[in-house]
């Protein structure tokens, strides 16, 4: 019997999102500096965690942060550079999975389901380079929770702030949530603390011990479903705001690249990784895209329409030698990127190449079946192999 995939969630939140472009932008590091409003009855909007330390959080009245925190460097928000940012983040997502839910402008929901059987070192491989790349190209840093439902990747991703990255494995959260109070359980506010603690609730542990009925007199609706997460149960999807514009994967370098062969193996991998992804979320497109960034640096993307869309890997493979073929390497490449988009339901492929994409389909259709039940590494192109082998 083949075993059912884990379905795996990744909830990312960022550090003191305003403060931290703030510090970033002004050369604050490192000071305490707290973003809100700062006339009449202001409330604190967010701060760095070294305000923190002072005893300043979110919703604090101005007046009270500034009692605590005198030396505290107090700025209005600037929601228009914090909503371009947001966007450039979303972007970094939106590179590594179709399927992303937007909470506000500094934490997301993300559905993996699948997209780890691209990285040799699964979820973690891929929290891990979300995390780098946005470090390195926003100058920010986000903590991130994986798990296989809303509820326990957006706790995960509260466990270790900042800058952390935990994972909760289906059957690790039984023991991890007994301890905890309650307030830790989605959608518990102080009000439904207090009513819990009336019947002597005060742990995830305590919740479990009671009939779900007894909690749906006492809470209603939203007694059942908290009986659901004290076991750590959650069904809501990931629901995108929108559709996604393009699918794309990119690889930074340890180590950067001259000779075509490795430049050329190197888009292989990143078409495999971009085929996949298409698939899994039934779209193909039509222009393909390669992002190159080299040693010193600068960046350029060149793109190529395509007649109709395309979706599988030896396509979007040639599509990149042909770009790239056309792209001058007079210093060493770090990174390489493969975005398609003009998206669109369905697989159309060329129809120059019918015969030939028609054979190529069914045999993607069964090389993804082995992937999807064994893992990604379970077949690998001889190119591929060979590349890594010389390494």
């Amino acid at each position: 019997m083949e075993q059912k995939r884990s379905r795996w969630i990744l909830h990312s939140d960022a550090d003191c999102f305003y403060a931290a472009i703030e510090q970033r932008d002004r050369g604050y590091h490192g000071k305490p500096v707290i973003v809100g409003g700062l006339e009449g009855r202001g409330v604190v909007a967010t701060c760095s965690y070294e305000a923190r330390r002072f005893g300043v959080h979110s919703a604090m009245s101005m007046r009270e942060a500034k009692q605590r925190c005198p030396q505290g460097i107090f700025l209005s928000p600037d929601m228009r550079k914090y909503a371009y940012v947001s966007e450039q983040i979303r972007q970094i997502y939106e590179s590594f999975s179709p399927l992303v839910e937007p909470l506000s402008l500094d934490e997301c929901f993300m559905d993996l389901t699948g997209m780890e059987l691209l990285y040799p070192g699964g979820v973690a491989d891929i929290a891990c380079r979300i995390k780098d790349q946005i470090r390195k190209e926003i100058n920010i840093t986000v903590s991130i929770g994986v798990s296989h439902n809303k509820f326990l990747a957006k706790l995960a991703s509260d466990l270790k702030k900042p800058d952390g990255l935990v994972i909760i494995k289906p059957g690790e959260e039984i023991d991890l949530l007994a301890p905890m109070p309650v307030t830790r359980l989605w959608g518990v506010g102080e009000a439904t603390a207090r009513s819990l603690k009336h019947i002597g609730v005060k742990t995830v542990a305590d919740v479990r011990t009671l009939d779900s009925t007894v909690l749906e007199r006492l809470l209603g609706k939203y007694g059942a479903e908290l009986f659901k997460l004290a076991w750590g149960k959650d069904d809501r999807p990931v629901v995108p705001d929108r559709e996604a514009k393009s699918i794309g994967s990119e690889n930074t370098f340890l180590q950067d690249i001259w000779s075509k062969e490795n430049i050329e193996a190197e888009l292989l991998a990143l078409a495999e990784k971009t085929g996949w992804r298409l698939r899994q979320a039934g779209l193909s497109g039509r222009t393909v895209t390669v992002k190159i960034r080299y040693s010193s640096f600068h960046t350029i993307t060149r793109s190529l329409t395509l007649q109709t869309p395309v979706n599988l890997d030896e396509v979007i493979y040639e599509t990149a030698k042909t770009i790239m073929e056309k792209v001058p390497i007079q210093e060493g490449v770090r990174l390489l990127g493969i975005t398609v988009s003009h998206l669109s339901e369905g697989c159309n492929q060329l129809d120059l190449f019918n015969e030939v994409n028609e054979k190529r389909e069914k045999v993607t259709a069964v090389v993804d079946q082995l992937k999807g039940r064994f893992g990604h590494s379970i077949i690998m192109r001889g190119k591929l192999l060979e590349q890594r082998t010389n390494k």
